[in-house]
């Protein structure tokens, strides 16, 4: 059975009030103190354009990191590492760990959400990275200030599976970092790709060692077996995919996943590539046929959620399969750029409705954000549109029940609807693709460093009987700092036999 909470009395968040959002952030929080350097990290610099070449490279030559993942894999096992990849740390029935999607910019974004995490975190078992470890290309001399640094308070051990950005690296760094391996043989390879492809960075070990003295203590040591992994536990199996830059399975992986997901017990997927998002299926492809989602779908294997990385904000899209539900949530907002969420039209992929889906920040503050952002940028002071009057707009727009109670003084304007439209948020005439050009390039080229940011990690909690998922927010000012706002929350029963699970709100 799945129980989704209802809202919390008073508890503040963004879905209560614009405060709660961060709109009204009168004080910066303390994570300002522990930035290392104040320069910011800026995707519109050319240098770090060409840096990420790989995943245009990818697109044109094809992606090369299947081969290579069957070569760090088999470099694991020939030194020894456990063939079905199992972690098993020391934790018993009952625990909870937390997870952070996309985190490593190392500027104001990622730090922001520090001080909420080790306060949420307190008391947990370890921490799972989903997907993009290191920005821009995953490199290991740049684990310093962007993994080990900011996570230096967290006193238990951190796990991960690679993003894209990670493979621009050829998993150099994340498996040097990760699995303590030595770099790969250099290969013999010929043709355009190869003369373009960014090779992997030689790792300063010096530099290296350094930085992971931040991180020293025994019990937040953990070297994991390979780039991906299952992590076994009484209660559950936490299966992590390696979905390289394109998002497609090895053969070697696939049949490994559909070994381990014939254990019995309840599972949550965790994945560098989210099965849903933006109102859109995307099931990643396996080599050798099928996809990752046939076998989520399956009831004999028992999944209960699929937790992915890569896009940079909070979504969860609760399918109904059969006579059971499955979460399916986007959770890649702990760090990096976000991605809009006003660019999302009305919910109904794979028969969810509208008004069951969950985002984070909401359309109408991804709205406001952007339309401040663009005002400031171009210098069009038209198109700002104030948080109040952006959620009429998608409220309007999406025809859904508003999260937000709305402002009933406020009148869409003709000057709003096209700020709007210019935003993504609003047809376009002729059908121009506005929405998914601001998602893909836009947002991108639109990082920030000042509050409210709108990051957002998970605490997941599990008991023999259930699993809790809870999504907090960073905004980075020091009200939601000290107490960070629960944007939503879901209860999945593990007790019941499967087949015979239920929905209910």
């Amino acid at each position: 059975m799945v129980e989704v909470a209802a809202e919390r009395g008073k508890q503040v968040s963004s879905r209560t009030s614009e405060e709660g959002a961060g709109w009204a952030c009168q004080q910066i929080g303390t994570f300002k103190d522990l930035i290392p350097s104040r320069r910011s990290f800026s995707w519109l610099h050319p240098a770090t354009l060409w840096r990420s070449r790989n995943e245009i490279l990818a697109g044109l030559f094809g992606d090369p990191s299947k081969g290579e993942r069957a070569r760090w894999v088999a470099q694991q096992c020939e030194r020894g590492a456990d063939p079905e990849f199992r972690i098993r740390p020391a934790v018993g029935g009952s625990f909870s760990f937390l997870l952070l999607g996309d985190p490593g910019e190392g500027d104001a974004s990622q730090y922001a959400v520090v001080p909420g995490l080790l306060k949420i975190g307190a008391g947990t078992s370890f921490a799972v990275v989903a997907s993009d470890v290191i920005y821009p290309t995953g490199s290991g001399n740049e684990y310093g200030d962007k993994f080990f640094r900011p996570y230096q308070g967290y006193p238990a051990p951190i796990y991960a599976i690679p993003g894209n950005h990670d493979w621009y690296d050829g998993l150099g760094g994340f498996m040097r970092v990760f699995c303590d391996a030595p770099a790969l043989p250099a290969r013999a390879s010929g043709g355009p790709r190869a003369w373009l492809w960014r090779k992997p960075d030689k790792i300063d070990e010096v530099r290296l060692a350094q930085a992971r003295a931040l991180r020293g203590a025994p019990a937040q040591q953990a070297v994991q077996p390979a780039p991906y992994w299952a992590i076994e536990t009484e209660s559950l199996l936490i299966v992590g995919v390696d979905t390289g830059i394109r998002g497609e399975i090895d053969r070697e992986q696939a049949a490994w996943l559909r070994r381990t997901s014939l254990d019995p017990r309840p599972k949550v997927l965790v994945t560098g590539k989210p099965i849903y998002t933006r109102n859109v299926h995307k099931p990643s492809v396996l080599e050798d046929g099928g996809t990752i989602d046939d076998i989520v779908r399956d009831p004999a294997h028992r999944y209960v959620a699929a937790i992915g990385g890569d896009v940079h904000n909070y979504q969860r899209y609760p399918v109904r399969v059969g006579d059971r539900v499955i979460q399916y949530i986007v959770s890649g907002g702990a760090g990096a750029f976000m991605h809009a969420t006003h660019t999302t039209g009305r919910v109904d992929v794979a028969g969810v409705h509208e008004d069951d889906f969950k985002c984070y920040p909401l359309r109408g503050d991804s709205l406001s954000f952007y339309s401040q952002l663009y005002a400031r940028r171009l210098r069009m002071n038209w198109l700002y549109l104030k948080p109040r009057e952006a959620a009429c707009i998608m409220a309007d727009r999406i025809r859904n029940t508003p999260v937000r109670a709305l402002d009933p003084e406020v009148v869409i304007t003709r000057r709003m609807r096209w700020a709007a439209r210019i935003l993504g948020a609003w047809p376009m005439p002729f059908r121009l693709p506005v929405g998914r050009v601001f998602h893909r390039y836009l947002s991108e080229l639109s990082d920030w460093d000042t509050p409210p940011f709108f990051k957002n990690f998970l605490h997941i909690s599990v008991t023999p009987d259930e699993l809790k998922i809870r999504c907090f927010a960073a905004t980075g000012c020091l009200t939601q700092e000290l107490d960070p706002p629960l944007e939503d929350e879901v209860t999945i029963r593990l007790s019941v036999p499967p087949g015979t699970l239920e929905a209910c709100t």
